[in-house]
């Protein structure tokens, strides 16, 4: 398979790279942040994306969101298929991805790791299970120093999944970023905290808590290595699929989130 990454030169570029040969394909082209003053030093030649989206069968896109809305629009006039991992995504951004899935095969996940997903279906089981008006969700997650967004696109996946399990949308009761005096916690909320510091790849923890007990889920990544692992079997997956945008629950055989519209 030909594969292109855009923002080869970043860390996880350089991580695709590795796990994309390892796995035998071939990286045809990548694209640099025009912002970037670092030069590239790899093998992997640099490309416009309209080229690399000529050339590749799948492009892997961890960039920022702000290029999101143009990786769309550039994409849809090619024929390559688009793994997304950029999270912080807008609204606005979201809806460009929508009509770029129009002409294009997307999969968009926050997080392509195996076990974080199957820590979203648990969440949506328990959530389901578990009142809201007895157990409060809580969601902390701490990554490096140099993440952007917050919370992290791996959270939010979570949260999704509780109040996907709760029969209500995430926008409508969530909590983040509490200070000061916030006033007491509402019921049904889910809340959320953000931990940044050195080099911590990614932790979650997901806390069911009533008053007489306490469920925790969690996952710690030790190496982004899974990350790059992961887009590179989804790549292969996505390849000559038609135009659409697949959820990663699809790719891995999981019972689909409630409302999802993907195929």
């Amino acid at each position: 398979m030909r594969i292109g990454i855009l923002g080869v030169a970043g860390r996880m570029g350089g991580e695709l790279v590795a796990e994309a040969r390892a796995a035998g394909h071939d990286v045809v082209g990548g694209t640099l942040n025009p912002a970037s003053a670092c030069p590239y030093r790899g093998d992997v030649p640099i490309m416009s994306l309209p080229a690399l989206a000529a050339r590749a069968d799948v492009v892997i896109d961890f960039t920022h969101a702000d290029a999101v809305a143009g990786h769309a629009e550039a994409l849809s006039a090619g024929r390559a298929a688009w793994v997304l991992g950029t999270t912080g995504i807008s609204v606005g951004q979201q809806e460009a991805v929508a009509v770029a899935s129009r002409h294009v095969a997307i999969l968009q996940a926050a997080h392509f790791g195996l076990g974080i997903n199957l820590l979203a279906n648990l969440a949506r089981q328990l959530a389901a299970l578990l009142p809201a008006e007895s157990y409060d969700a809580e969601i902390v997650e701490m990554h490096h120093r140099q993440k952007v967004d917050a919370p992290s696109g791996s959270a939010l996946l979570l949260g999704e999944a509780v109040a996907e399990g709760r029969h209500t949308s995430l926008s409508a009761v969530m909590e983040s970023g509490r200070d000061g005096h916030c006033g007491a916690r509402a019921t049904g909320a889910i809340g959320f905290a953000s931990l940044r510091g050195g080099q911590i790849v990614g932790e979650h923890a997901l806390s069911f808590t009533a008053a007489g007990e306490q469920i925790t889920l969690s996952h710690r990544a030790f190496d982004r290595g899974i990350f790059a692992a992961g887009a590179v079997r989804t790549a292969s997956w996505l390849a000559g699929r038609p135009p659409g945008l697949y959820g990663i629950d699809k790719m891995l055989g999981l019972p689909p989130a409630r409302d999802k519209d993907e195929r």
